[in-house]
Parts: structure tokens; sequence; C-alpha cells
């Protein structure tokens, strides 16, 4: 893409390290998001233009390398996102994910009612995106702990976790699925290691982080939660929501296709008809459509709902994401200048004589631009682009990367991150206190997941 050729006007100087313009170009980007209060996608545009200057694009080459970067983020991701925002909507809606949270509540009892918490989060977590899961689960957390006369927070904090862990570990959320294409690494395999790291992480940043912030922020544990922060909530007889098994099955069907394809794929051996069509089934865009068509009928249609009402459903999904959908957007353009300006060659050079795995260079580069910029998944690709060139030379398992990157996206959640402010309205702390539980749990899942990657690095 000609980045080798300087152009003429760098607003930092053509001479200047590319992680130097790199680094000021990320806080040119907090400046505009958290200062200026300028819009994410906007913001990320604007310094995908100023960064392929400072790294000497030559001009004719920027506008293609941002429309490229869009283009290929998207087009990979859209699918997959779109429906999977339909499919959430569709369990929500119906009253799927209530279902699901009661019904295992009921069976783990009141001695167990936090394990119940977390099984119920994270099945839903799996479907749901991280704001999502919080929407759908808060107003049954809060009217849980008040039932059972426990502190909201003792039952909220590990709903959060699990949905956090999903989130960044798990396709098919947006980051792990997208830099699943970006190294590689074959997205079967991501989901099953991801969810022997998840399983661990959860416990860790869950149950037994949840006693630790009992003993250090005792205060924080005597709020009540702020339902009011949500708006109109939706109620539901329990008599009225679809069954139990068929709410968990609709919402783990993609994940249910997906890992099935990849152990089917190991275990039939040599090229075949019938492992051509496993495939086909086991990829994400296929498994979302399946499963979407078939919450169509579970979630509406055998529920004797409208066709007209399920449309507006999934209308309403779609809009709720689009700007989402635009702010990753953005984050592949801003990649793609690092890409095609250089940046990986110059990581990849960087670190071509350092012994450290490239599990640690991934998730500490994840870590830092998670910090810097907020999003664990702009941080995420970001990290990717950046990443890639190490793997040519590197035999470890692409997978693994993946979710190296997706652990340091996720560290020490703060200001500069939506989910910051949603947990600390939800669940109504001060900014003190979300600092010192939420920022903190965050950085508990970063790690653990880490040391997870590290030691699955070791046994396969």
């Amino acid at each position: 893409m000609g980045f080798i050729k300087r152009s003429t006007i760098p607003f930092l100087g053509g001479n200047a390290m590319p992680i130097l313009i790199v680094a000021i170009g990320i806080v040119i980007l907090l400046f505009l998001i958290m200062k200026m209060k300028l819009n994410t996608f906007v913001s990320l545009v604007i310094v995908s233009f100023l960064v392929a200057v400072s790294l000497g694009m030559e001009l004719t080459e920027i506008v293609k390398t941002i429309e490229a970067g869009i283009g290929s983020q998207l087009g990979h991701l859209a699918l997959v996102f779109g429906l999977g925002a339909m499919l959430g909507r569709l369990v929500s809606d119906a009253g799927g994910g209530n279902r699901i949270a009661i019904t295992l509540i009921n069976t783990f009892g009141r001695k167990r009612i936090q394990l119940a918490v977390v099984v119920a989060s994270f099945i839903v977590g799996v479907a749901l995106f991280f704001e999502v899961g919080l929407v759908v689960l808060i107003p049954i957390i809060y009217a849980i702990a008040k039932e059972v006369k426990m502190p909201f927070l003792y039952l909220g904090i590990p709903m959060a976790a699990a949905l956090n862990v999903t989130h960044g570990f798990l396709p098919p959320h947006p980051a792990p699925t997208a830099i699943t294409a970006a190294y590689g690494a074959d997205i079967g395999q991501v989901l099953l290691l991801g969810t022997l790291i998840a399983i661990p992480t959860t416990i860790v940043s869950g149950p037994l982080f949840n006693k630790f912030a009992m003993k250090f922020f005792p205060n924080a544990y005597k709020k009540s939660g702020n339902l009011a922060a949500l708006g109109p909530q939706k109620e539901f007889e329990l008599k009225d929501t679809p069954g139990f098994g068929v709410s968990v099955l609709t919402s783990l069907f993609p994940v249910l296709f997906m890992g099935l394809a990849t152990i089917f794929t190991l275990l039939l051996p040599g090229e075949s008809k019938v492992k051509e069509v496993v495939e086909f089934i086991g990829t994400p865009g296929t498994a979302m459509l399946l499963s979407l068509l078939i919450a169509i009928y579970t979630m509406g249609y055998a529920r004797k709902i409208p066709m007209k009402e399920i449309g507006n459903t999934l209308s309403e999904s779609i809009a709720q994401i689009a700007m989402m959908l635009l702010i990753i957007g953005g984050g592949g353009a801003f990649k793609q200048v690092l890409v095609d300006g250089g940046v990986g060659d110059y990581v990849a050079t960087l670190f071509s004589e350092t012994n450290m795995s490239p599990i640690l260079v991934a998730w500490m580069i994840a870590a830092i631009l998670r910090l810097c910029l907020g999003s664990a998944t702009v941080a995420a690709l970001t990290t990717a682009g950046l990443v890639s060139p190490l793997l040519i030379s590197s035999s470890v398992n692409p997978a693994l990367i993946v979710l190296a990157t997706g652990a340091g996206s996720v560290i020490f959640c703060h200001v500069n991150d939506a989910g910051f402010w949603m947990v600390k309205e939800y669940f109504g702390l001060s900014m003190k206190e979300t600092f010192q539980i939420w920022s903190v749990l965050t950085t508990v899942i970063s790690i653990t997941g880490l040391l997870c990657v590290l030691l699955l690095g070791v046994l396969i």
C-alpha cells in the first residue's frame, strides 16, 4: 500500500517511530471521546486518517485503506453480529432468560443461590452481548435478592463476571469472532478451549472475588441496586414464559452447532461430502442463521406470536446495535491503517529477537490498548493487526493467541468504557466503589484468563 514512501505532510514528522505515532494517535482518540464527547466511530475514523498520514502512507491510498478496513471487518462480522442480536432479543422478549434464571435458582436452592446465578448468567451470556445480558438479568437478580434477603451485589457480581467472561472469550461475541478470523484460528477450537478457560475464570472472578470484595468493601454491599436506571421493564409470569429446556437449547444452538461441527471434523478422516456438510453447518454465519430460524419458531411462532410482531422484534434488535457495528467498523479501519502503515511489521521486528511467548505479547498489547481505548472489542481488533505478523514464524496454536488477546482486552474497565457506567448506575455504586469492585474484578478476569491460557499452552 505504499507505506514505505513517506508523505510530505505528516503531522508528526516522517521519522517518528511507529509506536510513538500510534501512542499519540491513541491519546488523540481518548481526547476526542472523553473530553470532546465526540462520537466513537467518528473519532476512530479521524484518528485513522491522522495516524495514516503520520506513518507516511501515500495520500491516495489512505481512503482505500480505511474503506478496506471497515469493509473487511463488517463483511465478516456483520452477519454473525446481526443474527446474534436478533437471537438474543427473541429469547429476551419471549421471557426465555427469565425462565432460565428462575428455574436454575429453584433447582439449586437458597444455599447455592450464587452458583445458580453464575450458571444462569453464563448460559444467557453465551447468547447475549454483555450490555443486553445486564438488561435481561438485573431485574431478575434484583427480585431474587429481595426475596431471599441477600445483598444485591452478592448476586450481581457473579452475574456481571459471567457475562464479561463470555463476552471476552467466547464466539459468537464480536471480538472473539473477529480476531479468530484475523489470526486464522479455527473458531470451533476457540469455542472449546475458550469454554475450558471461561469456566474457572468465572468461578475465580465471581464467587471467589465476591468473598474478597465483601471483606474489603462492605459498604458497597449495602447498596440495593438501581432498577430505575433500566427504564420500563417487561414483566413475565413464569407460566407465560417458554420452557426451561427450549429456552436453554435456543440460546445455546450457535455454540452447539459450532462445537459439534469441530468435534465431528476432527473425528471424520479425510475428505467427504458428510464432512463438507458438517463444516458448512459449523461456520459462524450458517450456525447463527439456523439458530435464528429455530428461535423464530420456538420463541415466536410456537407461542402463537404473530409474525409481524416477531419481525418488529428483529428490526428493533438491529437498531440497537447499529452504532456498535459502526464502531467495530471504525476499529477495523484503525487496525488496517496500522497494518498497511507498517506498524504490524515494526512490532514483529521489535519482538523478533525476544524469547517472550506470543501469548504474552498479545495479552500485553491488548491490555495496554484496553486501558487507553476503553472498548474491549476495539482493543482486541487493533491487537490482532499488530500481532498477526508474529504468528507467521510461531508454532503457538492461534486459538490460544485469540484467547490471550481476549484476556488482555478486558483488563481494568474504567471511565472510558460504557460497561463501567452501566455497572455503576445499575448497581447503584459510587465512582470510588465502581473502581474498587468492577475495575478490579475485570483485572482479575484478565489475569486469570491469561494464566489459564498459559496452562493450556503447556498441555496442548
